[in-house]
């Protein structure tokens, strides 16, 4: 027998296995690293998060991104290089904080990696009957998987795809089995480049789980503090709070008709970006704005179709409570619109539940790999809309 596959099956026997996490996304701003405890799996999962870090990209890392990210034309050297290119600086990045932590490689069992996202083509969005369902997460596996010498886990969005999905948001599957509550119905909200939430009901309710896309979260936010400002974010919505929300361009952003598709569904920046702002500029006869009132007016879009989505679902429910996650989190601005869209239900940090908010992601993609590991199909059978499949490439590191 193959050692690693040996070594696969003794960490798959474990009582509690040592992985970490690893989320990267469109917002660039660096990898999120949570070194994860499991023990069981299912609705009996336990986890902790031993260490969480954030390691900060280089500006030529983000450069090379930028260059095939959310386009349909791009040079294909380029992204096949990257492949590799990603996930030796994710491999880097790893070994640099088991270094900062003091924690000796031998003592992780695997590591559970999302990869970049570099491209999100579900039929709902390109309307091409022709080509399937489909993604792409760049950052090689075995790249990692080698010169970390620890088996990574790698490509889950695939197997969502392969079984009927649309490979995402796969947030329901940690979700579900960790933050499910006796009388609370939860909407686990988290705002990353493009906004989506899982919805939990209560386990005294009939209703099931799920999770959707909601629209824009950052992304377009992100994308205009680079062109004008040559920032990555508008910290702390400094910019937007300068600015007055234009209502006649507002309403315009607020006419795409995936805001008003049925839930679940899936977007990205692909179609949430700078070219769909331009678009509705023009439309709305709004094309030279100040751009602190630009801002001002995306950040409220992003409220405006966060707090519809919820109140969609919501507006027939009692005991409702929001935790929010994500970069948004830190938009106070952004976070102070949602409270105000939706005064009779509580809005928290995620935080409260017990992980760091700014984790979640990353924690998500170590259960998932613990669920591959030792978990079953039927332990996510419950939810809506969603393949009830166990997702992950498996490297070996030699």
């Amino acid at each position: 027998m193959n050692s690693m596959i040996e070594k696969l099956y003794k960490i798959a026997k474990k009582d509690s296995r040592f992985i970490i996490g690893l989320m990267s996304g469109t917002s660039l701003d660096g990898l999120d690293i949570a070194l994860c405890r499991i023990s069981n799996s299912g609705k009996s999962t336990q986890i902790s998060v031993d260490n969480f870090i954030t390691m900060d990209y280089q500006d030529e890392f983000r450069k090379y991104v930028r260059g095939v990210f959310a386009k349909r034309t791009i040079d294909q050297q380029l992204l096949c290089g990257l492949h590799a290119y990603v996930g030796n600086v994710h491999a880097a990045l790893i070994n640099q904080a088991l270094e900062k932590w003091g924690i000796p490689h031998s003592e992780i069992d695997c590591i559970a990696s999302h990869g970049q996202t570099v491209y999100h083509a579900p039929q709902s969005l390109t309307d091409d009957q022709l080509m399937p369902n489909s993604t792409l997460q760049i950052g090689d596996g075995d790249h990692i998987a080698v010169k970390t010498g620890i088996i990574t886990l790698s490509d889950f969005r695939q197997k969502h795809i392969a079984a009927g999905g649309e490979g995402a948001p796969l947030a329901a599957y940690g979700d579900y089995l960790l933050f499910s509550d006796r009388k609370e119905n939860r909407f686990l909200l988290n705002i990353g480049g493009i906004a989506n939430y899982t919805f939990i009901p209560s386990q005294e309710s009939d209703l099931k789980a799920f999770a959707t896309d909601i629209g824009p979260g950052n992304t377009i936010m992100n994308q205009f503090a680079k062109e004008k400002f040559d920032i990555e974010m508008d910290k702390d919505a400094n910019i937007a709070t300068q600015g007055t929300i234009n209502e006649g361009l507002l309403n315009e952003l607020l006419k795409e008709p995936f805001l008003q598709d049925e839930f679940p569904k899936t977007t990205g920046p692909e179609l949430f970006n700078l070219d769909y702002l331009k678009k509705c500029q023009i439309a709305s006869n709004n094309l030279y704005m100040i751009p602190e009132d630009i801002m001002a007016t995306l950040n409220q879009f992003t409220a405006t179709c966060i707090i519809d989505a919820i109140h969609k679902l919501s507006k027939t429910l009692s005991n409702v409570h929001i935790y929010i996650s994500g970069g948004g989190l830190h938009n106070p601005l952004l976070v102070a619109k949602i409270k105000a869209g939706l005064p009779h239900h509580k809005v928290s940090s995620f935080g409260i539940l017990g992980i760091d908010p700014d984790a979640k992601e990353a924690v998500l993609f170590a259960l998932l790999a613990n669920e591959t590991l030792v978990g079953d199909r039927d332990n996510v059978s419950q939810i809506k809309d969603s393949p009830a499949v166990c997702m992950g490439k498996i490297s070996l590191p030699q």
